[in-house]
This record gives structure tokens, C-alpha cells and sequence, in this order.
């Protein structure tokens, strides 16, 4: 199977019914790795057991701007290529990105709290990552709101083209700007600056919530694809309806005309 053949709504539906099984399977397997690696981590000198909020904190930050990266070329998809399944990748990712983005900003508050003496502060990466969320809850309200699916796919994708612009801003904001946030330690020119006791259950936890993501993300497009096809046939019955109506309604009134004229 090509991938011109996952165009394919069909296609897609058989090959995620496959692999949706295997995915959730690794993803239980790593998680539970990286839990149990993250729990066994030792304590930082300085934040004591409050580092290992990083575990859970970090992969989510990270996937709160994989995810509009994904629904980005998502929406370029819908504009440019008009691919059949762009629209329903970006709509069934906006949800997950969003809770995605949630559980960075109340974990990164929580880790706040001990290290900085408050749970927010209008730092420049916390309160762009707030924007970010601020976005997804746009786009699912916007898809929400217009009833004509295309008219409601070409507008999602122009704001997600537009609130694409934020992402370098929470990448770089803590190098462009005097911020509480630190600095890259894992992705950085010089290599990592954590230690491996913290590096290694970083990285799985990491891969894991990617998988999960994948996970989560294949299940809503399969959602997302049979909802369209039943609010399909849901609108076909409704016209059959209608012009069943209109048909007989007509041959009535013609039959009435008939009986009155003789």
C-alpha cells in the first residue's frame, strides 16, 4: 500500500484497524517503562523529587507544538493538495493538542510552584504556550460553528497557518527574552546538558507520548471518517425523504385538481 493509496478513506480505515491494536500495545509497554525508569530516577540536588514532574511536563510541551505542526501540514494539505483525509487529520489532532497543551501548562505550574514561589508568572514561553492553547480551543470552536464542512476546513486551515507563526515563538522565546524558563537542556547545539539518570527515562517517556499520540490520533481520524459517512447517509435519507413528500404531495393536489374539475 502506497501512499497515495491512504487517500483512500477505505484503505485508511482497513490498514488503521491493524495497526491501531499493536500501537496501543508498545505505547502501554513504553509508558509503563518510562513510568517505572522515571519513579526510580534519583533526586535532583537542588529540586529534590520535584524534578520528575519534568517527566510527565516535558513530552507534553513538546507534543502541545508537534501537534499544530502536524495539523500545519495538515491544513497545507487541505489548501494546496486538496487531499481527502487532510481536513479530518487536522480536525482529529485539534483535541488531542489541546489536552496535550493542558497537561504542559498545569504540570509546568505545579513544577512552578517549589522552584519559582508561584504557580504562573507572564513569562514569555508560559504565556505563548497559554495562546497556543487559546488556539486549539479556537479552531474546535471554528469547526464547530460552520455547518458547511469545506467552508469549515479551508477557514481551520488558513488560522492554523496563521497561529503557525506562535510555534518559533515558544521555541525561542526563552533565547530571545530574559524569562524564568530555562533554556534547551535535551535538543542544543552543545549536546545535552542532563545527566543520564534523567536523560534516559526523559527520552522514553518521550517516545512514548508520541506513540500515544499517534495512537489517539489514527483512532479519531477512523472516528472522524465514519461520523462524516453516517451524517452522509443521515443527509441522503433526509433528502429521499423530502422529495418522496414533494412527489406525493404533488400527485395529491394533482388528483384534487381532477376530482373538482369533474
Amino acid at each position: 500500500m502506497t501512499l497515495t493509496d491512504l487517500a483512500n478513506p477505505t484503505k485508511f480505515l482497513a490498514l488503521t484497524a491493524r495497526m491501531l491494536p499493536w500501537l496501543a500495545g508498545v505505547t502501554a509497554i513504553l509508558l509503563a517503562i518510562g513510568l517505572y525508569q522515571s519513579a526510580m530516577a534519583p533526586d535532583d540536588y537542588q529540586q529534590g523529587a520535584t524534578v520528575k514532574i519534568m517527566f510527565i511536563h516535558v513530552p507534553n510541551a513538546w507534543l502541545s507544538m508537534f501537534v499544530w505542526g502536524v495539523m500545519s501540514v495538515a491544513a497545507l494539505g487541505t489548501l494546496v493538495w486538496r487531499h481527502p483525509l487532510a481536513d479530518v487529520a487536522a480536525k482529529a489532532a485539534a483535541p488531542i493538542g489541546a489536552a496535550f497543551t493542558l497537561l504542559a501548562l498545569v504540570t509546568g505550574s505545579l513544577w512552578g510552584r517549589p522552584m519559582w514561589g508561584t504557580y504562573w508568572e507572564w513569562d514569555a514561553r508560559l504565556t505563548s504556550v497559554l495562546i497556543l492553547f487559546l488556539m486549539y480551543l479556537g479552531l474546535m470552536a471554528l469547526w464547530r460553528a460552520v455547518e458547511d464542512p469545506s467552508r469549515a476546513a479551508r477557514a481551520a486551515a488558513v488560522l492554523t497557518l496563521v497561529g503557525a507563526i506562535n510555534i518559533p515563538i515558544i521555541k525561542f522565546s526563552v533565547d530571545w527574552w530574559n524569562t524564568l524558563h530555562q533554556p534547551a537542556s535535551v535538543f542544543r547545539a552543545g549536546g545535552p546538558t542532563l545527566d543520564k539518570a534523567f536523560l534516559w527515562p526523559l527520552l522514553v517517556m518521550a517516545i512514548a507520548f508520541s506513540l500515544l499520540f499517534i495512537t489517539l490520533h489514527l483512532a479519531a481520524m477512523r472516528n472522524e471518517i465514519l461520523r462524516r459517512r453516517v451524517r452522509s447517509l443521515q443527509m441522503m435519507q433526509a433528502s429521499r425523504v423530502s422529495f418522496t413528500s414533494e412527489v406525493g404531495g404533488g400527485s395529491q393536489a394533482t388528483a384534487s385538481n381532477e376530482i373538482g374539475a369533474a
